[in-house]
């Protein structure tokens, strides 16, 4: 299993939007998120149990999205240009279809210059829980209105609101989409643990 790499990238040597495009688009093996400072990271391949646990959340985003048509769903190989700056790609994300239509065909192309409405982080055994935590933090100062961080080898969830602490809550509850994504729940005991 790959670790998380950051790299620290000098001022001067750091890449605009279109050049970070690129350098992600050739190389294709690897996937990479920059941060608000500039830093990139290389991210660590997951192993087969969060591999398979994403495939099952998303799967109950997108069954959901489809009866309800909310917006669109995104799975961990969509990256989404914050206001910030930094360039982010959590493993699901929901946007509503409002914003989405507002998006330029060339912008749909590309990282999205917009924050989703929801994020989620399911934390995978090569993610630090400060790092995780200050990703989180970092998705609602650029406007996400939810975001979860599932943590399953410790069965807690850390949910995320806007002008809020998080909230950690214990085992494997049933999560509420609460007005952000109305109607959608997600049963964490049918994830592998």
């Amino acid at each position: 299993m790959l670790e998380t790499v950051r790299m620290h990238i000098p001022e001067d040597l750091r890449m605009n939007d279109d050049e970070f495009f690129r350098f992600c688009q050739d190389n294709p093996d690897l996937k990479f998120e920059r941060r608000k400072n500039g830093d990139i990271i290389v991210m660590g391949q997951t192993g087969s149990e969060t591999g398979a646990n994403n495939s099952e959340i998303n799967a109950d985003f997108v069954l959901w999205n489809r009866k309800v048509k909310f917006g669109k769903v995104f799975d961990s190989s969509a990256a989404f240009r914050l206001p910030d700056g930094s360039v982010m790609s959590p493993d699901v994300s929901v946007m509503s279809m409002e914003r989405w239509e507002r998006l330029t065909a060339t912008q749909r192309k590309k990282f999205a210059p917009v924050c989703p409405d929801f994020a989620l982080e399911l934390r995978s055994q090569s993610d630090r829980l400060k790092d995780c935590f200050e990703k989180m933090d970092d998705w609602m100062a650029n406007g996400c209105r939810l975001a979860w961080l599932i943590d399953l080898d410790e069965q807690k969830t850390y949910v995320y609101r806007p002008a809020q602490e998080r909230e950690e809550i214990a085992g494997t509850p049933v999560l509420s989409g609460e007005d952000v994504l109305p109607g959608f729940a997600l049963d964490l005991n049918l994830l592998v643990q």
